[in-house]
């Protein structure tokens, strides 16, 4: 399931316009009928890049002005497009995965990561790392109390040291042929 969403969130980033704007809503509509309230938390929480995604791209990308009378404030036609482009994707993968946490816990969805990920090793990334990364972004970003790190800002105390452990799942047959099947296909597609 984690290599499907992996291969799912990659195909994202070569979409068309218009296709990307169709699976954009479709998986905001499945997200909300799957995992409500996941997934506006998870929006909410990315709220700020959505913003700053938007303000750069349309702001600082030279084209032709939205606003003819105002160039100097408008907002590029082109800057606008790749705005939203990259919010959509944004916007899809964080759809993703509100899902995906529906059916796994953070640490199951790490413990698959971390298990893809591993035999990246030979390109030199380190594939513990990440996981350790992304499992702690994970459990901050979909916390219900993520504002709990403002009060640790003003309020000096005993900090509490806590042990990860990353859980190593095992590829299965299965797994290992959806892997093949997909590095054929990529074989197949660029060669």
């Amino acid at each position: 399931m984690i290599l499907c969403w992996m291969l799912g969130v990659g195909a994202l980033q070569f979409l068309q316009p218009g296709a990307l704007a169709l699976v954009v809503c479709g998986l905001a509509v499945v997200a909300l009928f799957g995992a409500r309230l996941r997934t506006l938390r998870l929006l909410r929480r990315v709220r700020i890049l959505l913003i700053a995604i938007i303000v750069l791209f349309a702001g600082f990308t030279p084209g032709e002005a939205v606003l003819a009378d105002w160039p100097a404030l408008s907002p590029s036609r082109e800057g606008l497009l790749q705005a939203l482009a990259h919010a959509g994707r944004l916007v899809a993968v964080v759809c993703c995965v509100a899902i995906l946490l529906e059916r796994l816990s953070t640490e199951r969805l790490i413990g698959g990561l971390y298990a893809l990920s591993r035999p990246l090793a030979v390109f030199g990334l380190p594939a513990e790392r990440v996981a350790v990364r992304m499992l702690l972004v994970l459990r901050y970003v979909d916390s219900p109390r993520a504002h709990v790190w403002r009060e640790l800002l003003h309020e000096p105390g005993e900090v509490e040291n806590e042990r990860l452990q990353l859980q190593r799942e095992r590829l299965g047959v299965l797994e290992w042929g959806v892997l093949g099947i997909g590095f054929a296909y990529l074989l197949w597609a660029y060669a």
